[in-house]
């Protein structure tokens, strides 16, 4: 039996071991998957143990998607820009690091929810590593612009200008905001503590859609507010976590399981 892996702390709360046992039943894959807490200071004994008694591939989730970007000896172009690692594998004795994460918002976008990326107005609130892992695979949709809006200015600039060659990108205070987006994504941890990033209703025009990279049983605070101001599609991220997770057991096995029946499974608490 292949064995496959969630490394994080905490990481008992993931729902990655029921997303991807439910994969590899659909899919007819004999592999196991489970959650690994590692110790803040002990991620990367962690991960050489698991590859050195046969383990087949790493999910990592917070907080130690960086220190995994560091430890990969191969990157993948996109999880090199990213500077993030949340999918490892180990081939011809070397550690691979990937991220999948933007390619599971895009997925989660175009085929789940139907939206055409191109020629579209972004709008990212945020410019902390979760914006940063998915900024090339947008990019690559051919938005007619994206605008990275966070409190300090000056980390949204400093992605502006590592992504400057992807795509038309600028930077923004959240308060410099007076105009509607086609498109706005939370990518801030506000959701997780209840708050709003500070930003005006004025972003919400007539068809805009709003994505929270963060999900629960309620609609989160900040889709709820864009609910409330006129936003025509609210969508949270458990489409996002799915995605990633399929792109990412692509990877390891080859074969891209179907993701419709387990998201409605998570949605329905099964």
């Amino acid at each position: 039996m292949d064995i496959y892996a969630v490394v994080g702390n905490p990481v008992a709360h993931s729902k990655s071991p029921k997303i991807h046992n439910l994969f590899a039943s659909q899919t007819g894959q004999g592999l196991e998957y489970t959650a690994i807490q590692a110790p803040l200071d002990g991620f990367g004994n962690t991960v050489n143990n698991f590859f050195g008694n046969g383990g087949r591939g790493l999910n990592v989730t917070v907080p130690f998607k960086e220190e995994a970007w560091k430890l990969a000896e191969e990157r993948t172009a996109r999880a090199e820009l990213a500077g993030a690692v949340n999918t490892m594998y180990r081939k011809n004795g070397i550690l691979y690091g990937d991220n999948t994460d933007g390619a599971g918002l895009v997925r989660d976008l175009t085929v789940n929810n139907g939206l055409d990326l191109k020629g579209k107005r972004i709008l990212i609130l945020g410019a902390g590593g979760a914006v940063r892992g998915v900024l090339m695979p947008m990019l690559e949709q051919g938005p007619e612009s994206v605008t990275l809006a966070n409190r300090t200015v000056s980390k949204a600039q400093a992605l502006v200008e590592l992504f400057a060659s992807y795509g038309q990108l600028e930077a923004s205070g959240f308060g410099e905001l007076t105009t509607s987006f086609d498109l706005i994504i939370n990518g801030t941890s506000a959701s997780l503590a209840g708050d709003l990033p500070p930003i005006s209703p004025q972003v919400i025009g007539k068809n805009t859609v709003t994505y929270d990279m963060m999900y629960g049983n309620e609609a989160t605070v900040f889709n709820a507010w864009a609910a409330q101001h006129g936003a025509v599609l609210c969508i949270d991220g458990l489409g996002m976590l799915v995605e990633q997770a399929a792109e990412a057991f692509t990877v390891w096995r080859g074969i891209r399981p179907k993701t419709g029946a387990v998201l409605e499974a998570l949605r329905a608490g099964d």
